[in-house]
């Protein structure tokens, strides 16, 4: 089966400002992965490497056997029309009907006649239980509906990869499980790969075959859920169990507050 991505001594910065460093990915093909970690951790980095939206500044990121920042701009676009999306918040386009919006990347990439385009909208709302939405603007649904929207529009042109970025933030607990729920019936109905943004450790760990924890642009662990769970790693331990004290500070690193305030003594 092999894997669809590959990322290999990958390290990104802004600047001087480093995101990843010495990263090291597999994600098999017809599998969910999940990447989690705290904020500016590197997550969704990790997702724009994939899309080729930035290059590493060492190592190297393979889709499909290529090596993403290599591709020319043609090739880059057919590779990205092979991947799905779901942003962060969903991003629908607030003056299209919830039809049109699933509608868009197929009339976007493809030239189906209207009857088979139709069609294939409609099962894609069926997918999500929202065929009978189809002609609501977004600002007529909730938030737990537009991200099923989201997702019907990123499986549209069935996509052999589908990115989540941050699927379950803002969501109440039901539109939350159903939304996992989607993800992972969605992705074994297609026989496509997942690859899962999520600070959510319950519904992440319900639908993903393997795990990798990031802090401070490193892997620090990786593992099945159930081998996550039960980790003894300091780190993964407070994050899983959502622990006060450990590893992760509170405070972005930098001088003492004490030293803000000229309160240090000095020697």
């Amino acid at each position: 089966m092999g894997n669809i991505v590959e990322i290999r001594d990958v390290a990104f910065s802004y600047g001087d400002r480093m995101i990843l460093s010495s990263l090291r990915m597999d994600f098999p093909r017809g599998k969910v992965t999940a990447i989690m970690g705290g904020s500016g951790s590197g997550k969704t980095t990790i997702l724009r490497l994939i899309g080729g939206q930035l290059q590493p500044k060492t190592g190297t990121v393979v889709v499909n056997g290529e090596v993403v920042s290599q591709l020319k701009t043609p090739d880059l676009y057919a590779m990205r029309r092979r991947m799905g999306m779901l942003f962060q918040n969903g991003a629908l386009f607030t003056d299209l009907t919830v039809y049109e919006n699933v509608a868009f990347p197929i009339r976007e990439h493809t030239d189906l006649p209207p009857e088979l385009l139709n069609n294939l909208v409609l099962m894609k709302l069926q997918a999500v239980g929202l065929r009978n939405a189809a002609q609501l603007m977004p600002s007529e649904i909730s938030g737990g509906m537009a991200r099923r929207v989201a997702l019907a529009r990123a499986v549209a042109l069935d996509p052999c990869l589908v990115m989540y970025d941050e699927p379950f933030a803002g969501l109440d607990p039901i539109s939350m499980r159903v939304t996992a729920s989607s993800i992972r019936k969605l992705n074994d109905a297609l026989g496509s790969t997942s690859i899962v943004v999520s600070h959510d450790v319950d519904e992440s760990f319900a639908i993903a075959d393997y795990v990798y924890f990031l802090s401070q642009g490193k892997i620090v662990a990786h593992g099945t859920p159930e081998q996550m769970r039960a980790s003894s790693d300091p780190f993964v331990k407070q994050f899983v169990y959502a622990e006060a004290d450990g590893p992760v500070p509170f405070h972005y690193p930098g001088k003492s507050f004490a030293a803000d305030l000229g309160l240090e003594k000095r020697s």
